[in-house]
C-alpha cells in the first residue's frame, strides 16, 4: 500500500522497482516494495545498502506513517459500501460479509468486485473469504485458495507457514530455531510447553485461526441501528436527483422506526463516488423524530449550506442513509381544537438553525441556582433537551423584582447623585450623557454569595429600576452599604428595559 500511495500521485504511473524505507535500529531498511521490486528478489527488512548494491536503478522513498494511516482509513470507509462492519486489522481491512454477500452476486463475485474496483483506483489487493478473521488474513497473504468453507478450513490452514498466525518476528525466529515452521507442526503438540516457552499469544492465535476461539471485528465506525441505501448501474451526478433519493430513503427508515416506536436524533447521508471518494453529510434533531418530510427538509438545508459545492466527480453509484442515533418516542398527543403542539415549530426551527450554523452555535437559556444576575442565567446546547421556561416570569405591575430583557455583558460604572446616601439616584451620567431621573422603584438588595467572594471584598448591591425624563428605563445598582461596608459607594448600570 505505501508504494501504491506514492505511485498513484505520479502520471503516468511508473512500473519501475520501488521501495519504501524506514529507519530501524539506526539503519535504513526496506519496509514496503512494489511487485517489480519483489520480482527482483528484494524483501521487507533488507538493508537499503544491500538492495542498492543489487540494483542501482532502484526508486527509493521514505516511509510516511501518517499518510499511510490516512489512506488505510479512506479505503476502510470506501469498503463500508459493501458492509457496515469494516475494521482495520494488522495492515489490512477485515469485512464481516455475513448475510450480505448475496446482494453482490455471492462471495466470489463480491470478492472479485472489490479487487477490480480497488485496481481501478490504483491499488493492488489480495482478498480471501473464510469463517474466521485469522483464517481470512492468512489465506489472503500465504495461500492460493481464495474462498474456504468451514469444512475444509483445517485442511487448508495446516500447510501454511507460522507467519500466518500474525506473530512478531522474535517469536517466529524462536519457533524456527526449534524446527517449528508450519501450523501443522503445532496442532498436535502439547499446549502447556508451547505456552510456557512462547507465550499464551501463540495458542490464542492458533485457536483463532482454527475457529476454536472467537475473534470479533472492531468496526472503525459504529454500526447504525437503521440503514437504507440505493445502488445505481449508472453513476448519478445531479444534486436534485440525490435529494429525491434521500427523500425515498427517509420515508423507508421512518416506516421502520415507527414499527419499533423509535425516532431519529442523528442521521447521516453517505455518498460513494466511483473513484473511491466518500462524502458524508450529517444532521441532528432536537428530539426523536420520524416525520419523513421534516427529516428531508433538514437534509435539503444541509445540502444548501455546503461551504463547497458537492463535487460528484464521475458520479455517485451508492447513496446510503443511516440513523446513527435513535431513541424511543411516542406518537404526539394533538389538540382537537388547536391542532398540533406549537413546540413542534420551535423544535424544527432549532433543527434548521443547527444545520445552517452548526449545533454548537445554537443555544438555549436556562436558570442557574443563583440570585446574582451575572450567574442566574446559563447557556446550554439547544439540542440538550426540552426548552427551559422563559427567563422572565410574569410579575405583578408593582413588583420590584422584574429584571430587564437586555443586560450588559459587564456592569458599567456611572456618576450618580442621590438626595440621601442610601436613597435612589436623582440624576446620573452614563457614556457622557446626563440623565435626569423622573421615577424610581427599589431597592432590591442582593448580597454576593460567600463561595464566590474568594478575596473577601464583595459588597452588597441595591438595585433600582429608573426612568428618566425622556422615558428611557435603566437598571442601576449601588455597590456597598453606606457607612457599613464603604464610605463612598459606587454606582453601575447593569441593564436596559425595553
Amino acid at each position: 500500500m505505501p508504494t501504491d500511495r506514492i505511485e498513484r500521485a505520479l502520471s503516468p504511473r511508473p512500473r519501475d522497482p520501488r521501495v519504501v524505507v524506514s529507519e530501524i535500529k539506526s539503519a535504513l531498511r526496506l519496509s514496503a516494495l512494489n511487485a517489480a521490486a519483489a520480482a527482483l528478489g528484494l524483501r521487507v527488512g533488507m538493508p537499503l545498502a544491500d538492495a542498492r548494491a543489487m540494483h542501482l536503478g532502484l526508486a527509493v522513498d521514505h516511509a510516511d506513517e501518517t499518510a499511510d494511516a490516512n489512506l488505510a482509513e479512506a479505503i476502510c470507509d470506501w469498503l463500508s459500501r459493501f458492509t457496515p462492519l469494516v475494521g482495520l486489522n494488522d495492515g489490512g481491512m477485515t469485512l464481516d460479509i455475513t448475510g450480505c454477500a448475496h446482494l453482490f452476486g455471492g462471495e466470489e463475485a463480491m470478492r472479485k468486485d472489490i479487487v477490480r474496483r480497488l485496481g481501478v483506483q490504483g491499488f493492488t489487493a489480495r482478498t480471501a473469504v473464510a469463517g474466521t478473521v485469522g483464517a481470512a488474513w492468512a489465506l489472503a497473504r500465504f495461500a492460493d485458495k481464495r474462498i474456504v468453507s468451514d469444512a475444509e478450513l483445517r485442511e487448508t490452514i495446516l500447510p501454511l507457514p507460522l507467519a500466518s498466525l500474525r506473530l512478531d518476528a522474535g517469536k517466529l525466529d524462536a519457533l524456527a530455531r526449534v524446527g517449528l515452521k508450519k501450523i501443522a507442526d503445532l496442532v498436535d503438540r502439547p499446549r502447556a510447553p508451547l505456552a510456557a516457552r512462547f507465550g499464551a499469544i501463540l495458542l490464542r492465535r492458533l485457536d483463532q485461526i482454527l475457529r476454536l476461539a472467537d475473534e470479533p471485528i472492531t468496526p472503525r465506525l459504529p454500526v447504525p441501528p437503521y440503514i437504507a441505501e440505493r445502488c445505481f448501474a449508472e453513476p448519478v451526478t445531479h444534486e436534485a436527483f440525490i435529494l429525491d433519493i434521500v427523500e425515498h430513503l427517509t420515508q423507508e427508515l421512518a416506516n421502520r422506526m415507527e414499527e419499533r416506536g423509535e425516532g431519529a436524533r442523528a442521521l447521516q447521508v453517505t455518498l460513494y463516488r466511483v473513484d473511491g471518494a466518500v462524502r458524508r453529510l450529517s444532521v441532528a434533531t432536537s428530539k426523536p423524530l420520524r416525520d419523513a418530510r421534516a427529516l428531508c427538509r433538514l437534509f435539503r438545508e444541509r445540502f444548501a449550506t455546503l461551504a463547497d459545492e458537492l463535487d460528484p466527480g464521475f458520479g455517485f453509484d451508492v447513496v446510503r442513509l443511516a440513523v446513527t442515533t435513535a431513541e424511543k418516542t411516542n406518537a404526539p398527543q394533538t389538540d382537537i381544537v388547536n391542532g398540533a403542539n406549537g413546540h413542534d415549530d420551535i423544535d424544527h426551527l432549532i433543527d434548521r438553525l443547527g444545520v445552517r450554523f452548526g449545533t454548537a452555535r445554537v443555544k438555549r437559556l436556562g436558570f442557574a441556582e443563583s440570585h446574582i444576575p451575572e450567574y442566574a442565567v446559563v447557556e446550554a446546547p439547544a439540542r440538550g433537551g426540552a426548552l427551559p421556561a422563559p427567563i422572565l416570569q410574569p410579575q405583578p405591575q408593582d413588583s420590584i423584582c422584574e429584571r430587564p430583557m437586555r443586560m450588559l455583558e459587564r456592569p458599567e460604572e456611572i456618576e450618580a447623585v442621590a438626595e440621601v446616601p442610601d436613597g435612589p439616584p436623582a440624576r446620573f451620567k452614563w457614556r457622557r450623557v446626563t440623565h435626569e431621573v423622573a421615577a424610581t422603584e427599589g431597592p432590591e438588595r442582593i448580597a454576593t454569595e460567600w463561595w464566590r467572594d474568594e478575596a473577601g471584598h464583595a459588597l452588597t448591591r441595591d438595585y433600582f429600576r429608573v426612568e428618566d425624563k425622556d422615558g428611557r428605563r435603566f437598571w442601576l445598582y449601588r455597590e456597598g452599604l453606606y457607612g457599613r461596608e464603604t464610605a463612598r459607594p459606587r454606582w453601575f448600570v447593569h441593564g436596559l428595559f425595553a
